[in-house]
Parts: C-alpha cells; sequence; structure tokens
C-alpha cells in the first residue's frame, strides 16, 4: 500500500503545480460560496505577546484562567500571534478566516475542582470589546486589515442564546443543580409555581413580541428567585445585561423539549430572546463590530437554542448593516448541532428562522462514516438529494459551511482512528486525505480545523481536540502521535511541507480555479452501501461543462464504467488518476486505488 499511495501523491503533485495565490482586486465581491475557510481558536494558535497571557489578570490559575499545561485553561495565544502567522493560513489556499469568540470572558467558572477557563471564548460578559488575554481592540483591527490586504475575509464567531454563568438562585436545590421548570409548572403569572402569588399583571406570554406585552413582565422569580452575585452587578458590558429581567431563569436544560429552548447550559445565563429588547440589544451589539471593523460574516453559537422569530429579525438587520458598510455579501451560518444525519433538521432553519446557511453536520456525520469505513457512500449520496430541502435548493446549499472535524465533537483523524484501530500509519493518513478530498470538492464551503493539516488527532471532542500549534505544554497533547510527520505538538507545527498542508493548499488552487466546484450543480453518478466508489458530476455554472469527482473509500483498488454526459468525450486530470477520453459518448472508466481519488475535467 506505501507504494500506491506515493504514486498518488506524485500524481496529485504533478497535477497541481504550486503557485501563489493572487489577491482578487475586490475580495468584497466574492461570494460565500467561493470561499475555503480556516477555523481557528486563537488561544491555541500562536502567541504573539506574552505580555497578555494572564488578560492583565493578578493570581494563581483561578484568577487569571492561565496555566499552559492545563487543557481547560488559557494558554497564550492572541491575536497577534494569528496575525503573524496570516503567510501560513494563506499559504494553505484559504480566503476566510472563521476565530472563535474573541470577546471578554469571566476569566474562570465551574464547580470547586472542577474550574476552567474561557479559553474557548464562549463565556462572555463584554459584547463590546476583544478579551484581554487575546489582546486589543486594535490588535483585532490590525488583524482584520491585515487579512483584508490579503484579499481574505474574517468571521467572527457570536452568541446571543447565553452569557457567562453570573446570575445565581437563591432557592437551593437538593439534587444539587437546578433542575429545569417548564412554563407549564411554572408560568409567567405565578411566584415560584402555580400556587405562588399572582405576579406579572397582563402579561401575554412570551409569544406576543410587542414591547407594550413585555413591559407587563416585570417580575423575574417565576420559576426561581434569580440575583447577581454582590461585585458582579456590573460586570456585563452593555451594563442592560446585568439585569436578570432579561434572562429566562428556569434553571438548566435537560436538551429536550421546552428546555432546549429556554433552559441554562450548565449554568450559563440563557437570554429571554422572545423580548424585543433582548432583539433589539444584540442587533446593535454585533451591528457595532461590523461598523467599527469590516467584518466579513457571523458563524452564530448554539443557534438552534434559540426561538426562530429572533433570527428572522436579527438576520436582516444585520445584512441591512453589512450592506451599509460596503459589505454586499456578509455571511451568516448558524449552528444547528446534531450528531445525526439528519438534513431535513438542518435545512428547516433556513426556512424557519430564516438563516441563510447552516453549519452541514449531515455532511460531517457522512462524509466521516464514509472515509473511516464504518458505512458505505450512500449517505454522502441521498446528502445530494436532500438539498432540495434547504432554502434556495440545491443552489441554496452551496453555500452550507462543511467540515468533517471541529472543536466540539473532535478530528477526523480521531474518527478514523476510532473505527481502525488496527490501521498502520500510512492506512490513516490516505483515509484522512480522502476525507479533505471530499471536503474542498464536493458542494458547499470548505471548512479546515486548524491543526487538521499538520495531522493533529486527539482522543475526543471538546478539550481533547483543542490542540496547540505552538509548542504544548500539555502532556496529554505532547504523548499524541500526529499523521503523516514524526512531529509532536510539543514543537511548533507550521511545516508547510506536511503532506496534509500540501494536499489541501493544492485542492484550493484547484477549488479556486474551478467554478463548477464553487457554483456548479452535482449529479450524483455513483454510490453504494458498501465502502467504494462515490462518483459525483459539477456543472460549471456558465459553460455547463462538466468535473468530475470520485472518490474510492474501500482498502481495494476499484475499476469501473461510470456514466457521463454524452458530450463529455475527454478529460484533463485536475487532480489524481483520470481517463484520458471516454470509451463510447456517456460512459468513462474510472480506476482508483485504495483509499485513491480524482478531480476530471471535461475538455472541449
Amino acid at each position: 500500500m506505501r507504494n500506491r499511495l506515493l504514486l498518488g501523491l506524485a500524481a496529485l503533485a504533478l497535477a497541481i503545480p504550486a503557485q501563489a495565490q493572487d489577491v482578487p482586486a475586490d475580495y468584497r465581491a466574492r461570494t460565500p460560496e467561493q470561499e475555503v475557510v480556516y477555523f481557528v481558536l486563537p488561544d491555541r494558535f500562536e502567541n504573539g505577546d506574552p505580555a497578555n497571557d494572564r488578560g492583565g489578570l493578578k493570581g494563581d490559575r483561578l484568577k487569571t484562567g492561565f496555566d499552559p499545561a492545563a487543557r481547560g485553561f488559557y494558554h497564550g495565544g492572541d491575536l497577534k500571534g494569528l496575525t503573524a502567522r496570516l503567510d501560513y493560513i494563506q499559504g494553505l489556499g484559504a480566503t476566510a478566516i472563521w476565530l472563535g469568540p474573541i470577546f471578554v470572558n469571566k476569566p474562570v467558572q465551574g464547580p470547586k475542582g472542577d474550574e476552567s477557563a474561557g479559553y474557548h471564548g464562549y463565556w462572555i460578559t463584554d459584547f463590546t470589546h476583544v478579551d484581554p488575554h487575546f489582546g486589543t481592540d486594535a490588535d483585532f483591527k490590525a488583524f482584520v486589515d491585515a487579512a483584508h490586504a490579503r484579499g481574505m475575509k474574517v468571521y467572527m464567531d457570536i452568541i446571543v442564546n447565553h452569557t457567562a454563568d453570573v446570575i445565581q438562585y437563591r432557592e437551593v436545590s437538593p439534587q444539587g443543580g437546578y433542575p429545569y421548570r417548564s412554563k407549564a409548572d411554572y408560568p409567567f403569572s405565578r411566584k415560584g409555581g402555580v400556587g405562588g402569588a399572582p405576579i406579572n399583571p397582563g402579561f401575554a406570554g412570551d409569544a406576543d413580541p410587542s414591547p407594550e406585552n413585555w413591559a407587563r413582565l416585570t417580575d423575574p422569580s417565576f420559576a426561581y428567585t434569580p440575583y447577581v452575585p454582590k461585585g458582579e452587578e456590573h460586570v456585563k458590558v452593555p451594563d442592560w445585561l446585568n439585569d436578570p429581567i432579561w434572562y429566562h431563569n428556569r434553571g438548566n436544560t435537560d436538551w429536550k423539549g421546552e428546555s432546549a429552548q429556554y433552559g441554562d447550559f450548565v449554568g450559563l445565563d440563557d437570554l429571554a430572546t422572545e423580548n424585543p429588547r433582548v432583539v433589539a440589544g444584540f442587533i446593535d451589539i454585533y451591528g457595532s463590530w461590523i461598523d467599527r471593523f469590516g467584518i466579513d460574516g457571523f458563524r452564530i453559537d448554539t443557534a438552534k437554542h434559540v426561538n426562530p422569530e429572533f433570527w428572522r429579525a436579527f438576520v436582516p438587520a444585520i445584512q441591512a448593516r453589512a450592506k451599509a458598510r460596503g459589505i454586499p455579501n456578509f455571511h451568516i451560518f448558524g449552528e444547528v448541532a446534531t450528531s445525526d444525519f439528519d438534513p431535513a433538521l438542518l435545512a428547516s432553519w433556513t426556512r424557519n428562522a430564516g438563516l441563510p446557511a447552516v453549519l452541514d453536520f449531515g455532511f460531517a456525520v457522512a462524509a466521516i462514516d464514509a472515509v473511516s469505513g464504518k458505512t458505505g457512500t450512500d449517505e454522502l449520496a441521498r446528502l445530494h438529494d436532500d438539498d432540495v430541502l434547504y432554502a434556495g435548493g440545491a443552489k441554496g446549499a452551496l453555500q452550507l459551511p462543511t467540515f468533517v472535524g471541529n472543536h466540539d465533537a473532535g478530528r477526523l483523524a480521531m474518527f478514523i482512528e476510532q473505527q481502525n484501530p488496527k490501521a498502520g500509519s500510512e492506512e490513516l493518513l490516505a483515509r484522512d486525505m480522502l476525507g479533505h478530498a471530499m471536503l474542498l470538492t464536493l458542494r458547499g464551503v470548505p471548512v479546515i480545523y486548524y491543526g487538521d493539516e499538520q495531522g493533529f488527532a486527539g482522543r475526543g471532542g471538546d478539550q481533547l481536540a483543542r490542540q496547540d500549534m505552538f509548542p504544548s505544554k500539555v502532556a496529554e497533547y505532547n504523548d499524541q502521535p500526529l499523521l503523516g510527520t514524526t512531529a509532536t505538538t510539543a514543537a511548533a507545527n507550521f511545516d508547510p511541507n506536511h503532506p496534509l498542508y500540501r494536499l489541501i493548499a493544492d485542492l484550493s488552487e484547484v477549488r479556486r480555479t474551478t467554478p463548477a466546484l464553487t457554483e456548479g450543480m452535482s449529479k450524483v453518478r455513483m454510490s453504494s452501501d458498501k465502502p467504494g466508489l462515490l462518483v459525483v458530476s459539477r456543472f460549471d455554472p456558465v459553460t455547463g461543462r462538466e468535473v468530475v469527482l470520485a472518490f474510492n473509500t474501500s482498502a481495494q483498488g476499484v475499476s469501473s464504467r461510470v456514466a457521463v454526459e454524452p458530450a463529455s468525450l475527454a478529460f484533463a486530470p485536475l487532480a489524481g488518476q483520470c481517463p484520458v477520453r471516454a470509451d463510447a459518448p456517456g460512459t468513462i472508466t474510472i480506476t482508483l486505488p485504495a483509499f485513491g481519488f480524482a478531480v476530471c475535467a471535461a475538455k472541449d
């Protein structure tokens, strides 16, 4: 297998000569489907200024949040480091950078003995400024300006579902927590349950969005009795966020039914996004980042845990704000997280909530299952059939960000290793390369999770999938082998010659220069319920010319005739091994090694 893999890599290198990326004259004119996105957690990427490692705070790690040897604390990465590594990111072929939340976070939270830090950015207290652990607002402006000067876009990761855990409840829970209290058992009209004293007279419920109705909700103690601890009365910015009246205050979600929208995420203060004051407040908060910095898009965290009516107001307001700033193609995509293959769930949020796009968890499940050998390629075939469900149909689905690993579920290499515990390093690398080939050529907007291009794997999701790119002090990271290299995370990993980096860079160039791969419609030609061939044709949106994508997910070589357009009589290889000409009008023979792939463009 080693020789076959090396031959395949050599053929790919010959088919795609390395070349510098030209900066487009007007990067703003690119539409979302034309991007290749690099997703990075700033704390784990590069430390450009050790002076901000503790965020200007004093004390031990429970005060500052900084402990580079612990996976759940700040490690020192920052905006200056990210700016200094733009050459590396652009060399990979990325045209847009999605960076994890950079807003001011509560440095440390969690029960005694199980504390962790807000290094990830999702425990926000101040929505208007950069967290000092990452630098300053001026550092962010410098980063955005430097990216824009290269023709690269910047997407911010935003949250409206919740803030940091500040609000507490006066009730003492015998269960050792605060179980969710439903609207049926704890209506807005009674204090502490159905038998309690009447409160909030005239409030018609949260389905009535009028300011007049919400003005009648004056007492937030319908379920629990919320309060802000002494010393934290003004910790949140803007200051209006410090009043418990703007929150649901119903206890912790159990992730099901009503509580998925109204419950606190493990104590995180869940905002009452049904309230028109909250809607207007967050339009203003995030609109100001567009006004001040000219950023190019938002990834929306926990979007499915917010009522759809909020998004139907927020999205058009933000799009209008961006257009007024001269940003006509502002990309907004929401997280509708699921571990299932469920395009219908994802698509419903583009229709019911009006989200322009959602992260394509369906693609992730189908691609990971296919390249790991867990399933055949039939889920990937069905994925294309289900594109009609999205707002805008198959054309709308072109703007779905696709991915094969992330900071929550884990990395592609980890899923492959779990499914193939006896596989050798070459097979693991070949499967990983196949997954990234699918990501960069099939429909959607490919998102590369930082570190995947250096063979990072990990042993799980969340903290286990958030390794350092700069030299790490986390022993649990450093003892893990990486794919495609003998290096470990104990040293810096910015190698532009890593086989995964080279593959992604080469295929990104093919994608950017082949309109069929960015804007073209798709037709599934071949799939199977067992590992084997997946063949998809994509079509140039102007000329209609066909590009054939072929992937072999099996451990054996394959050769098969495949239907194509009758006019596609000769082919040029853009990657991998392609037939020179059709066997007859309407059919070609695809021959691929184990875990091989090919990108074949029909010629005139």
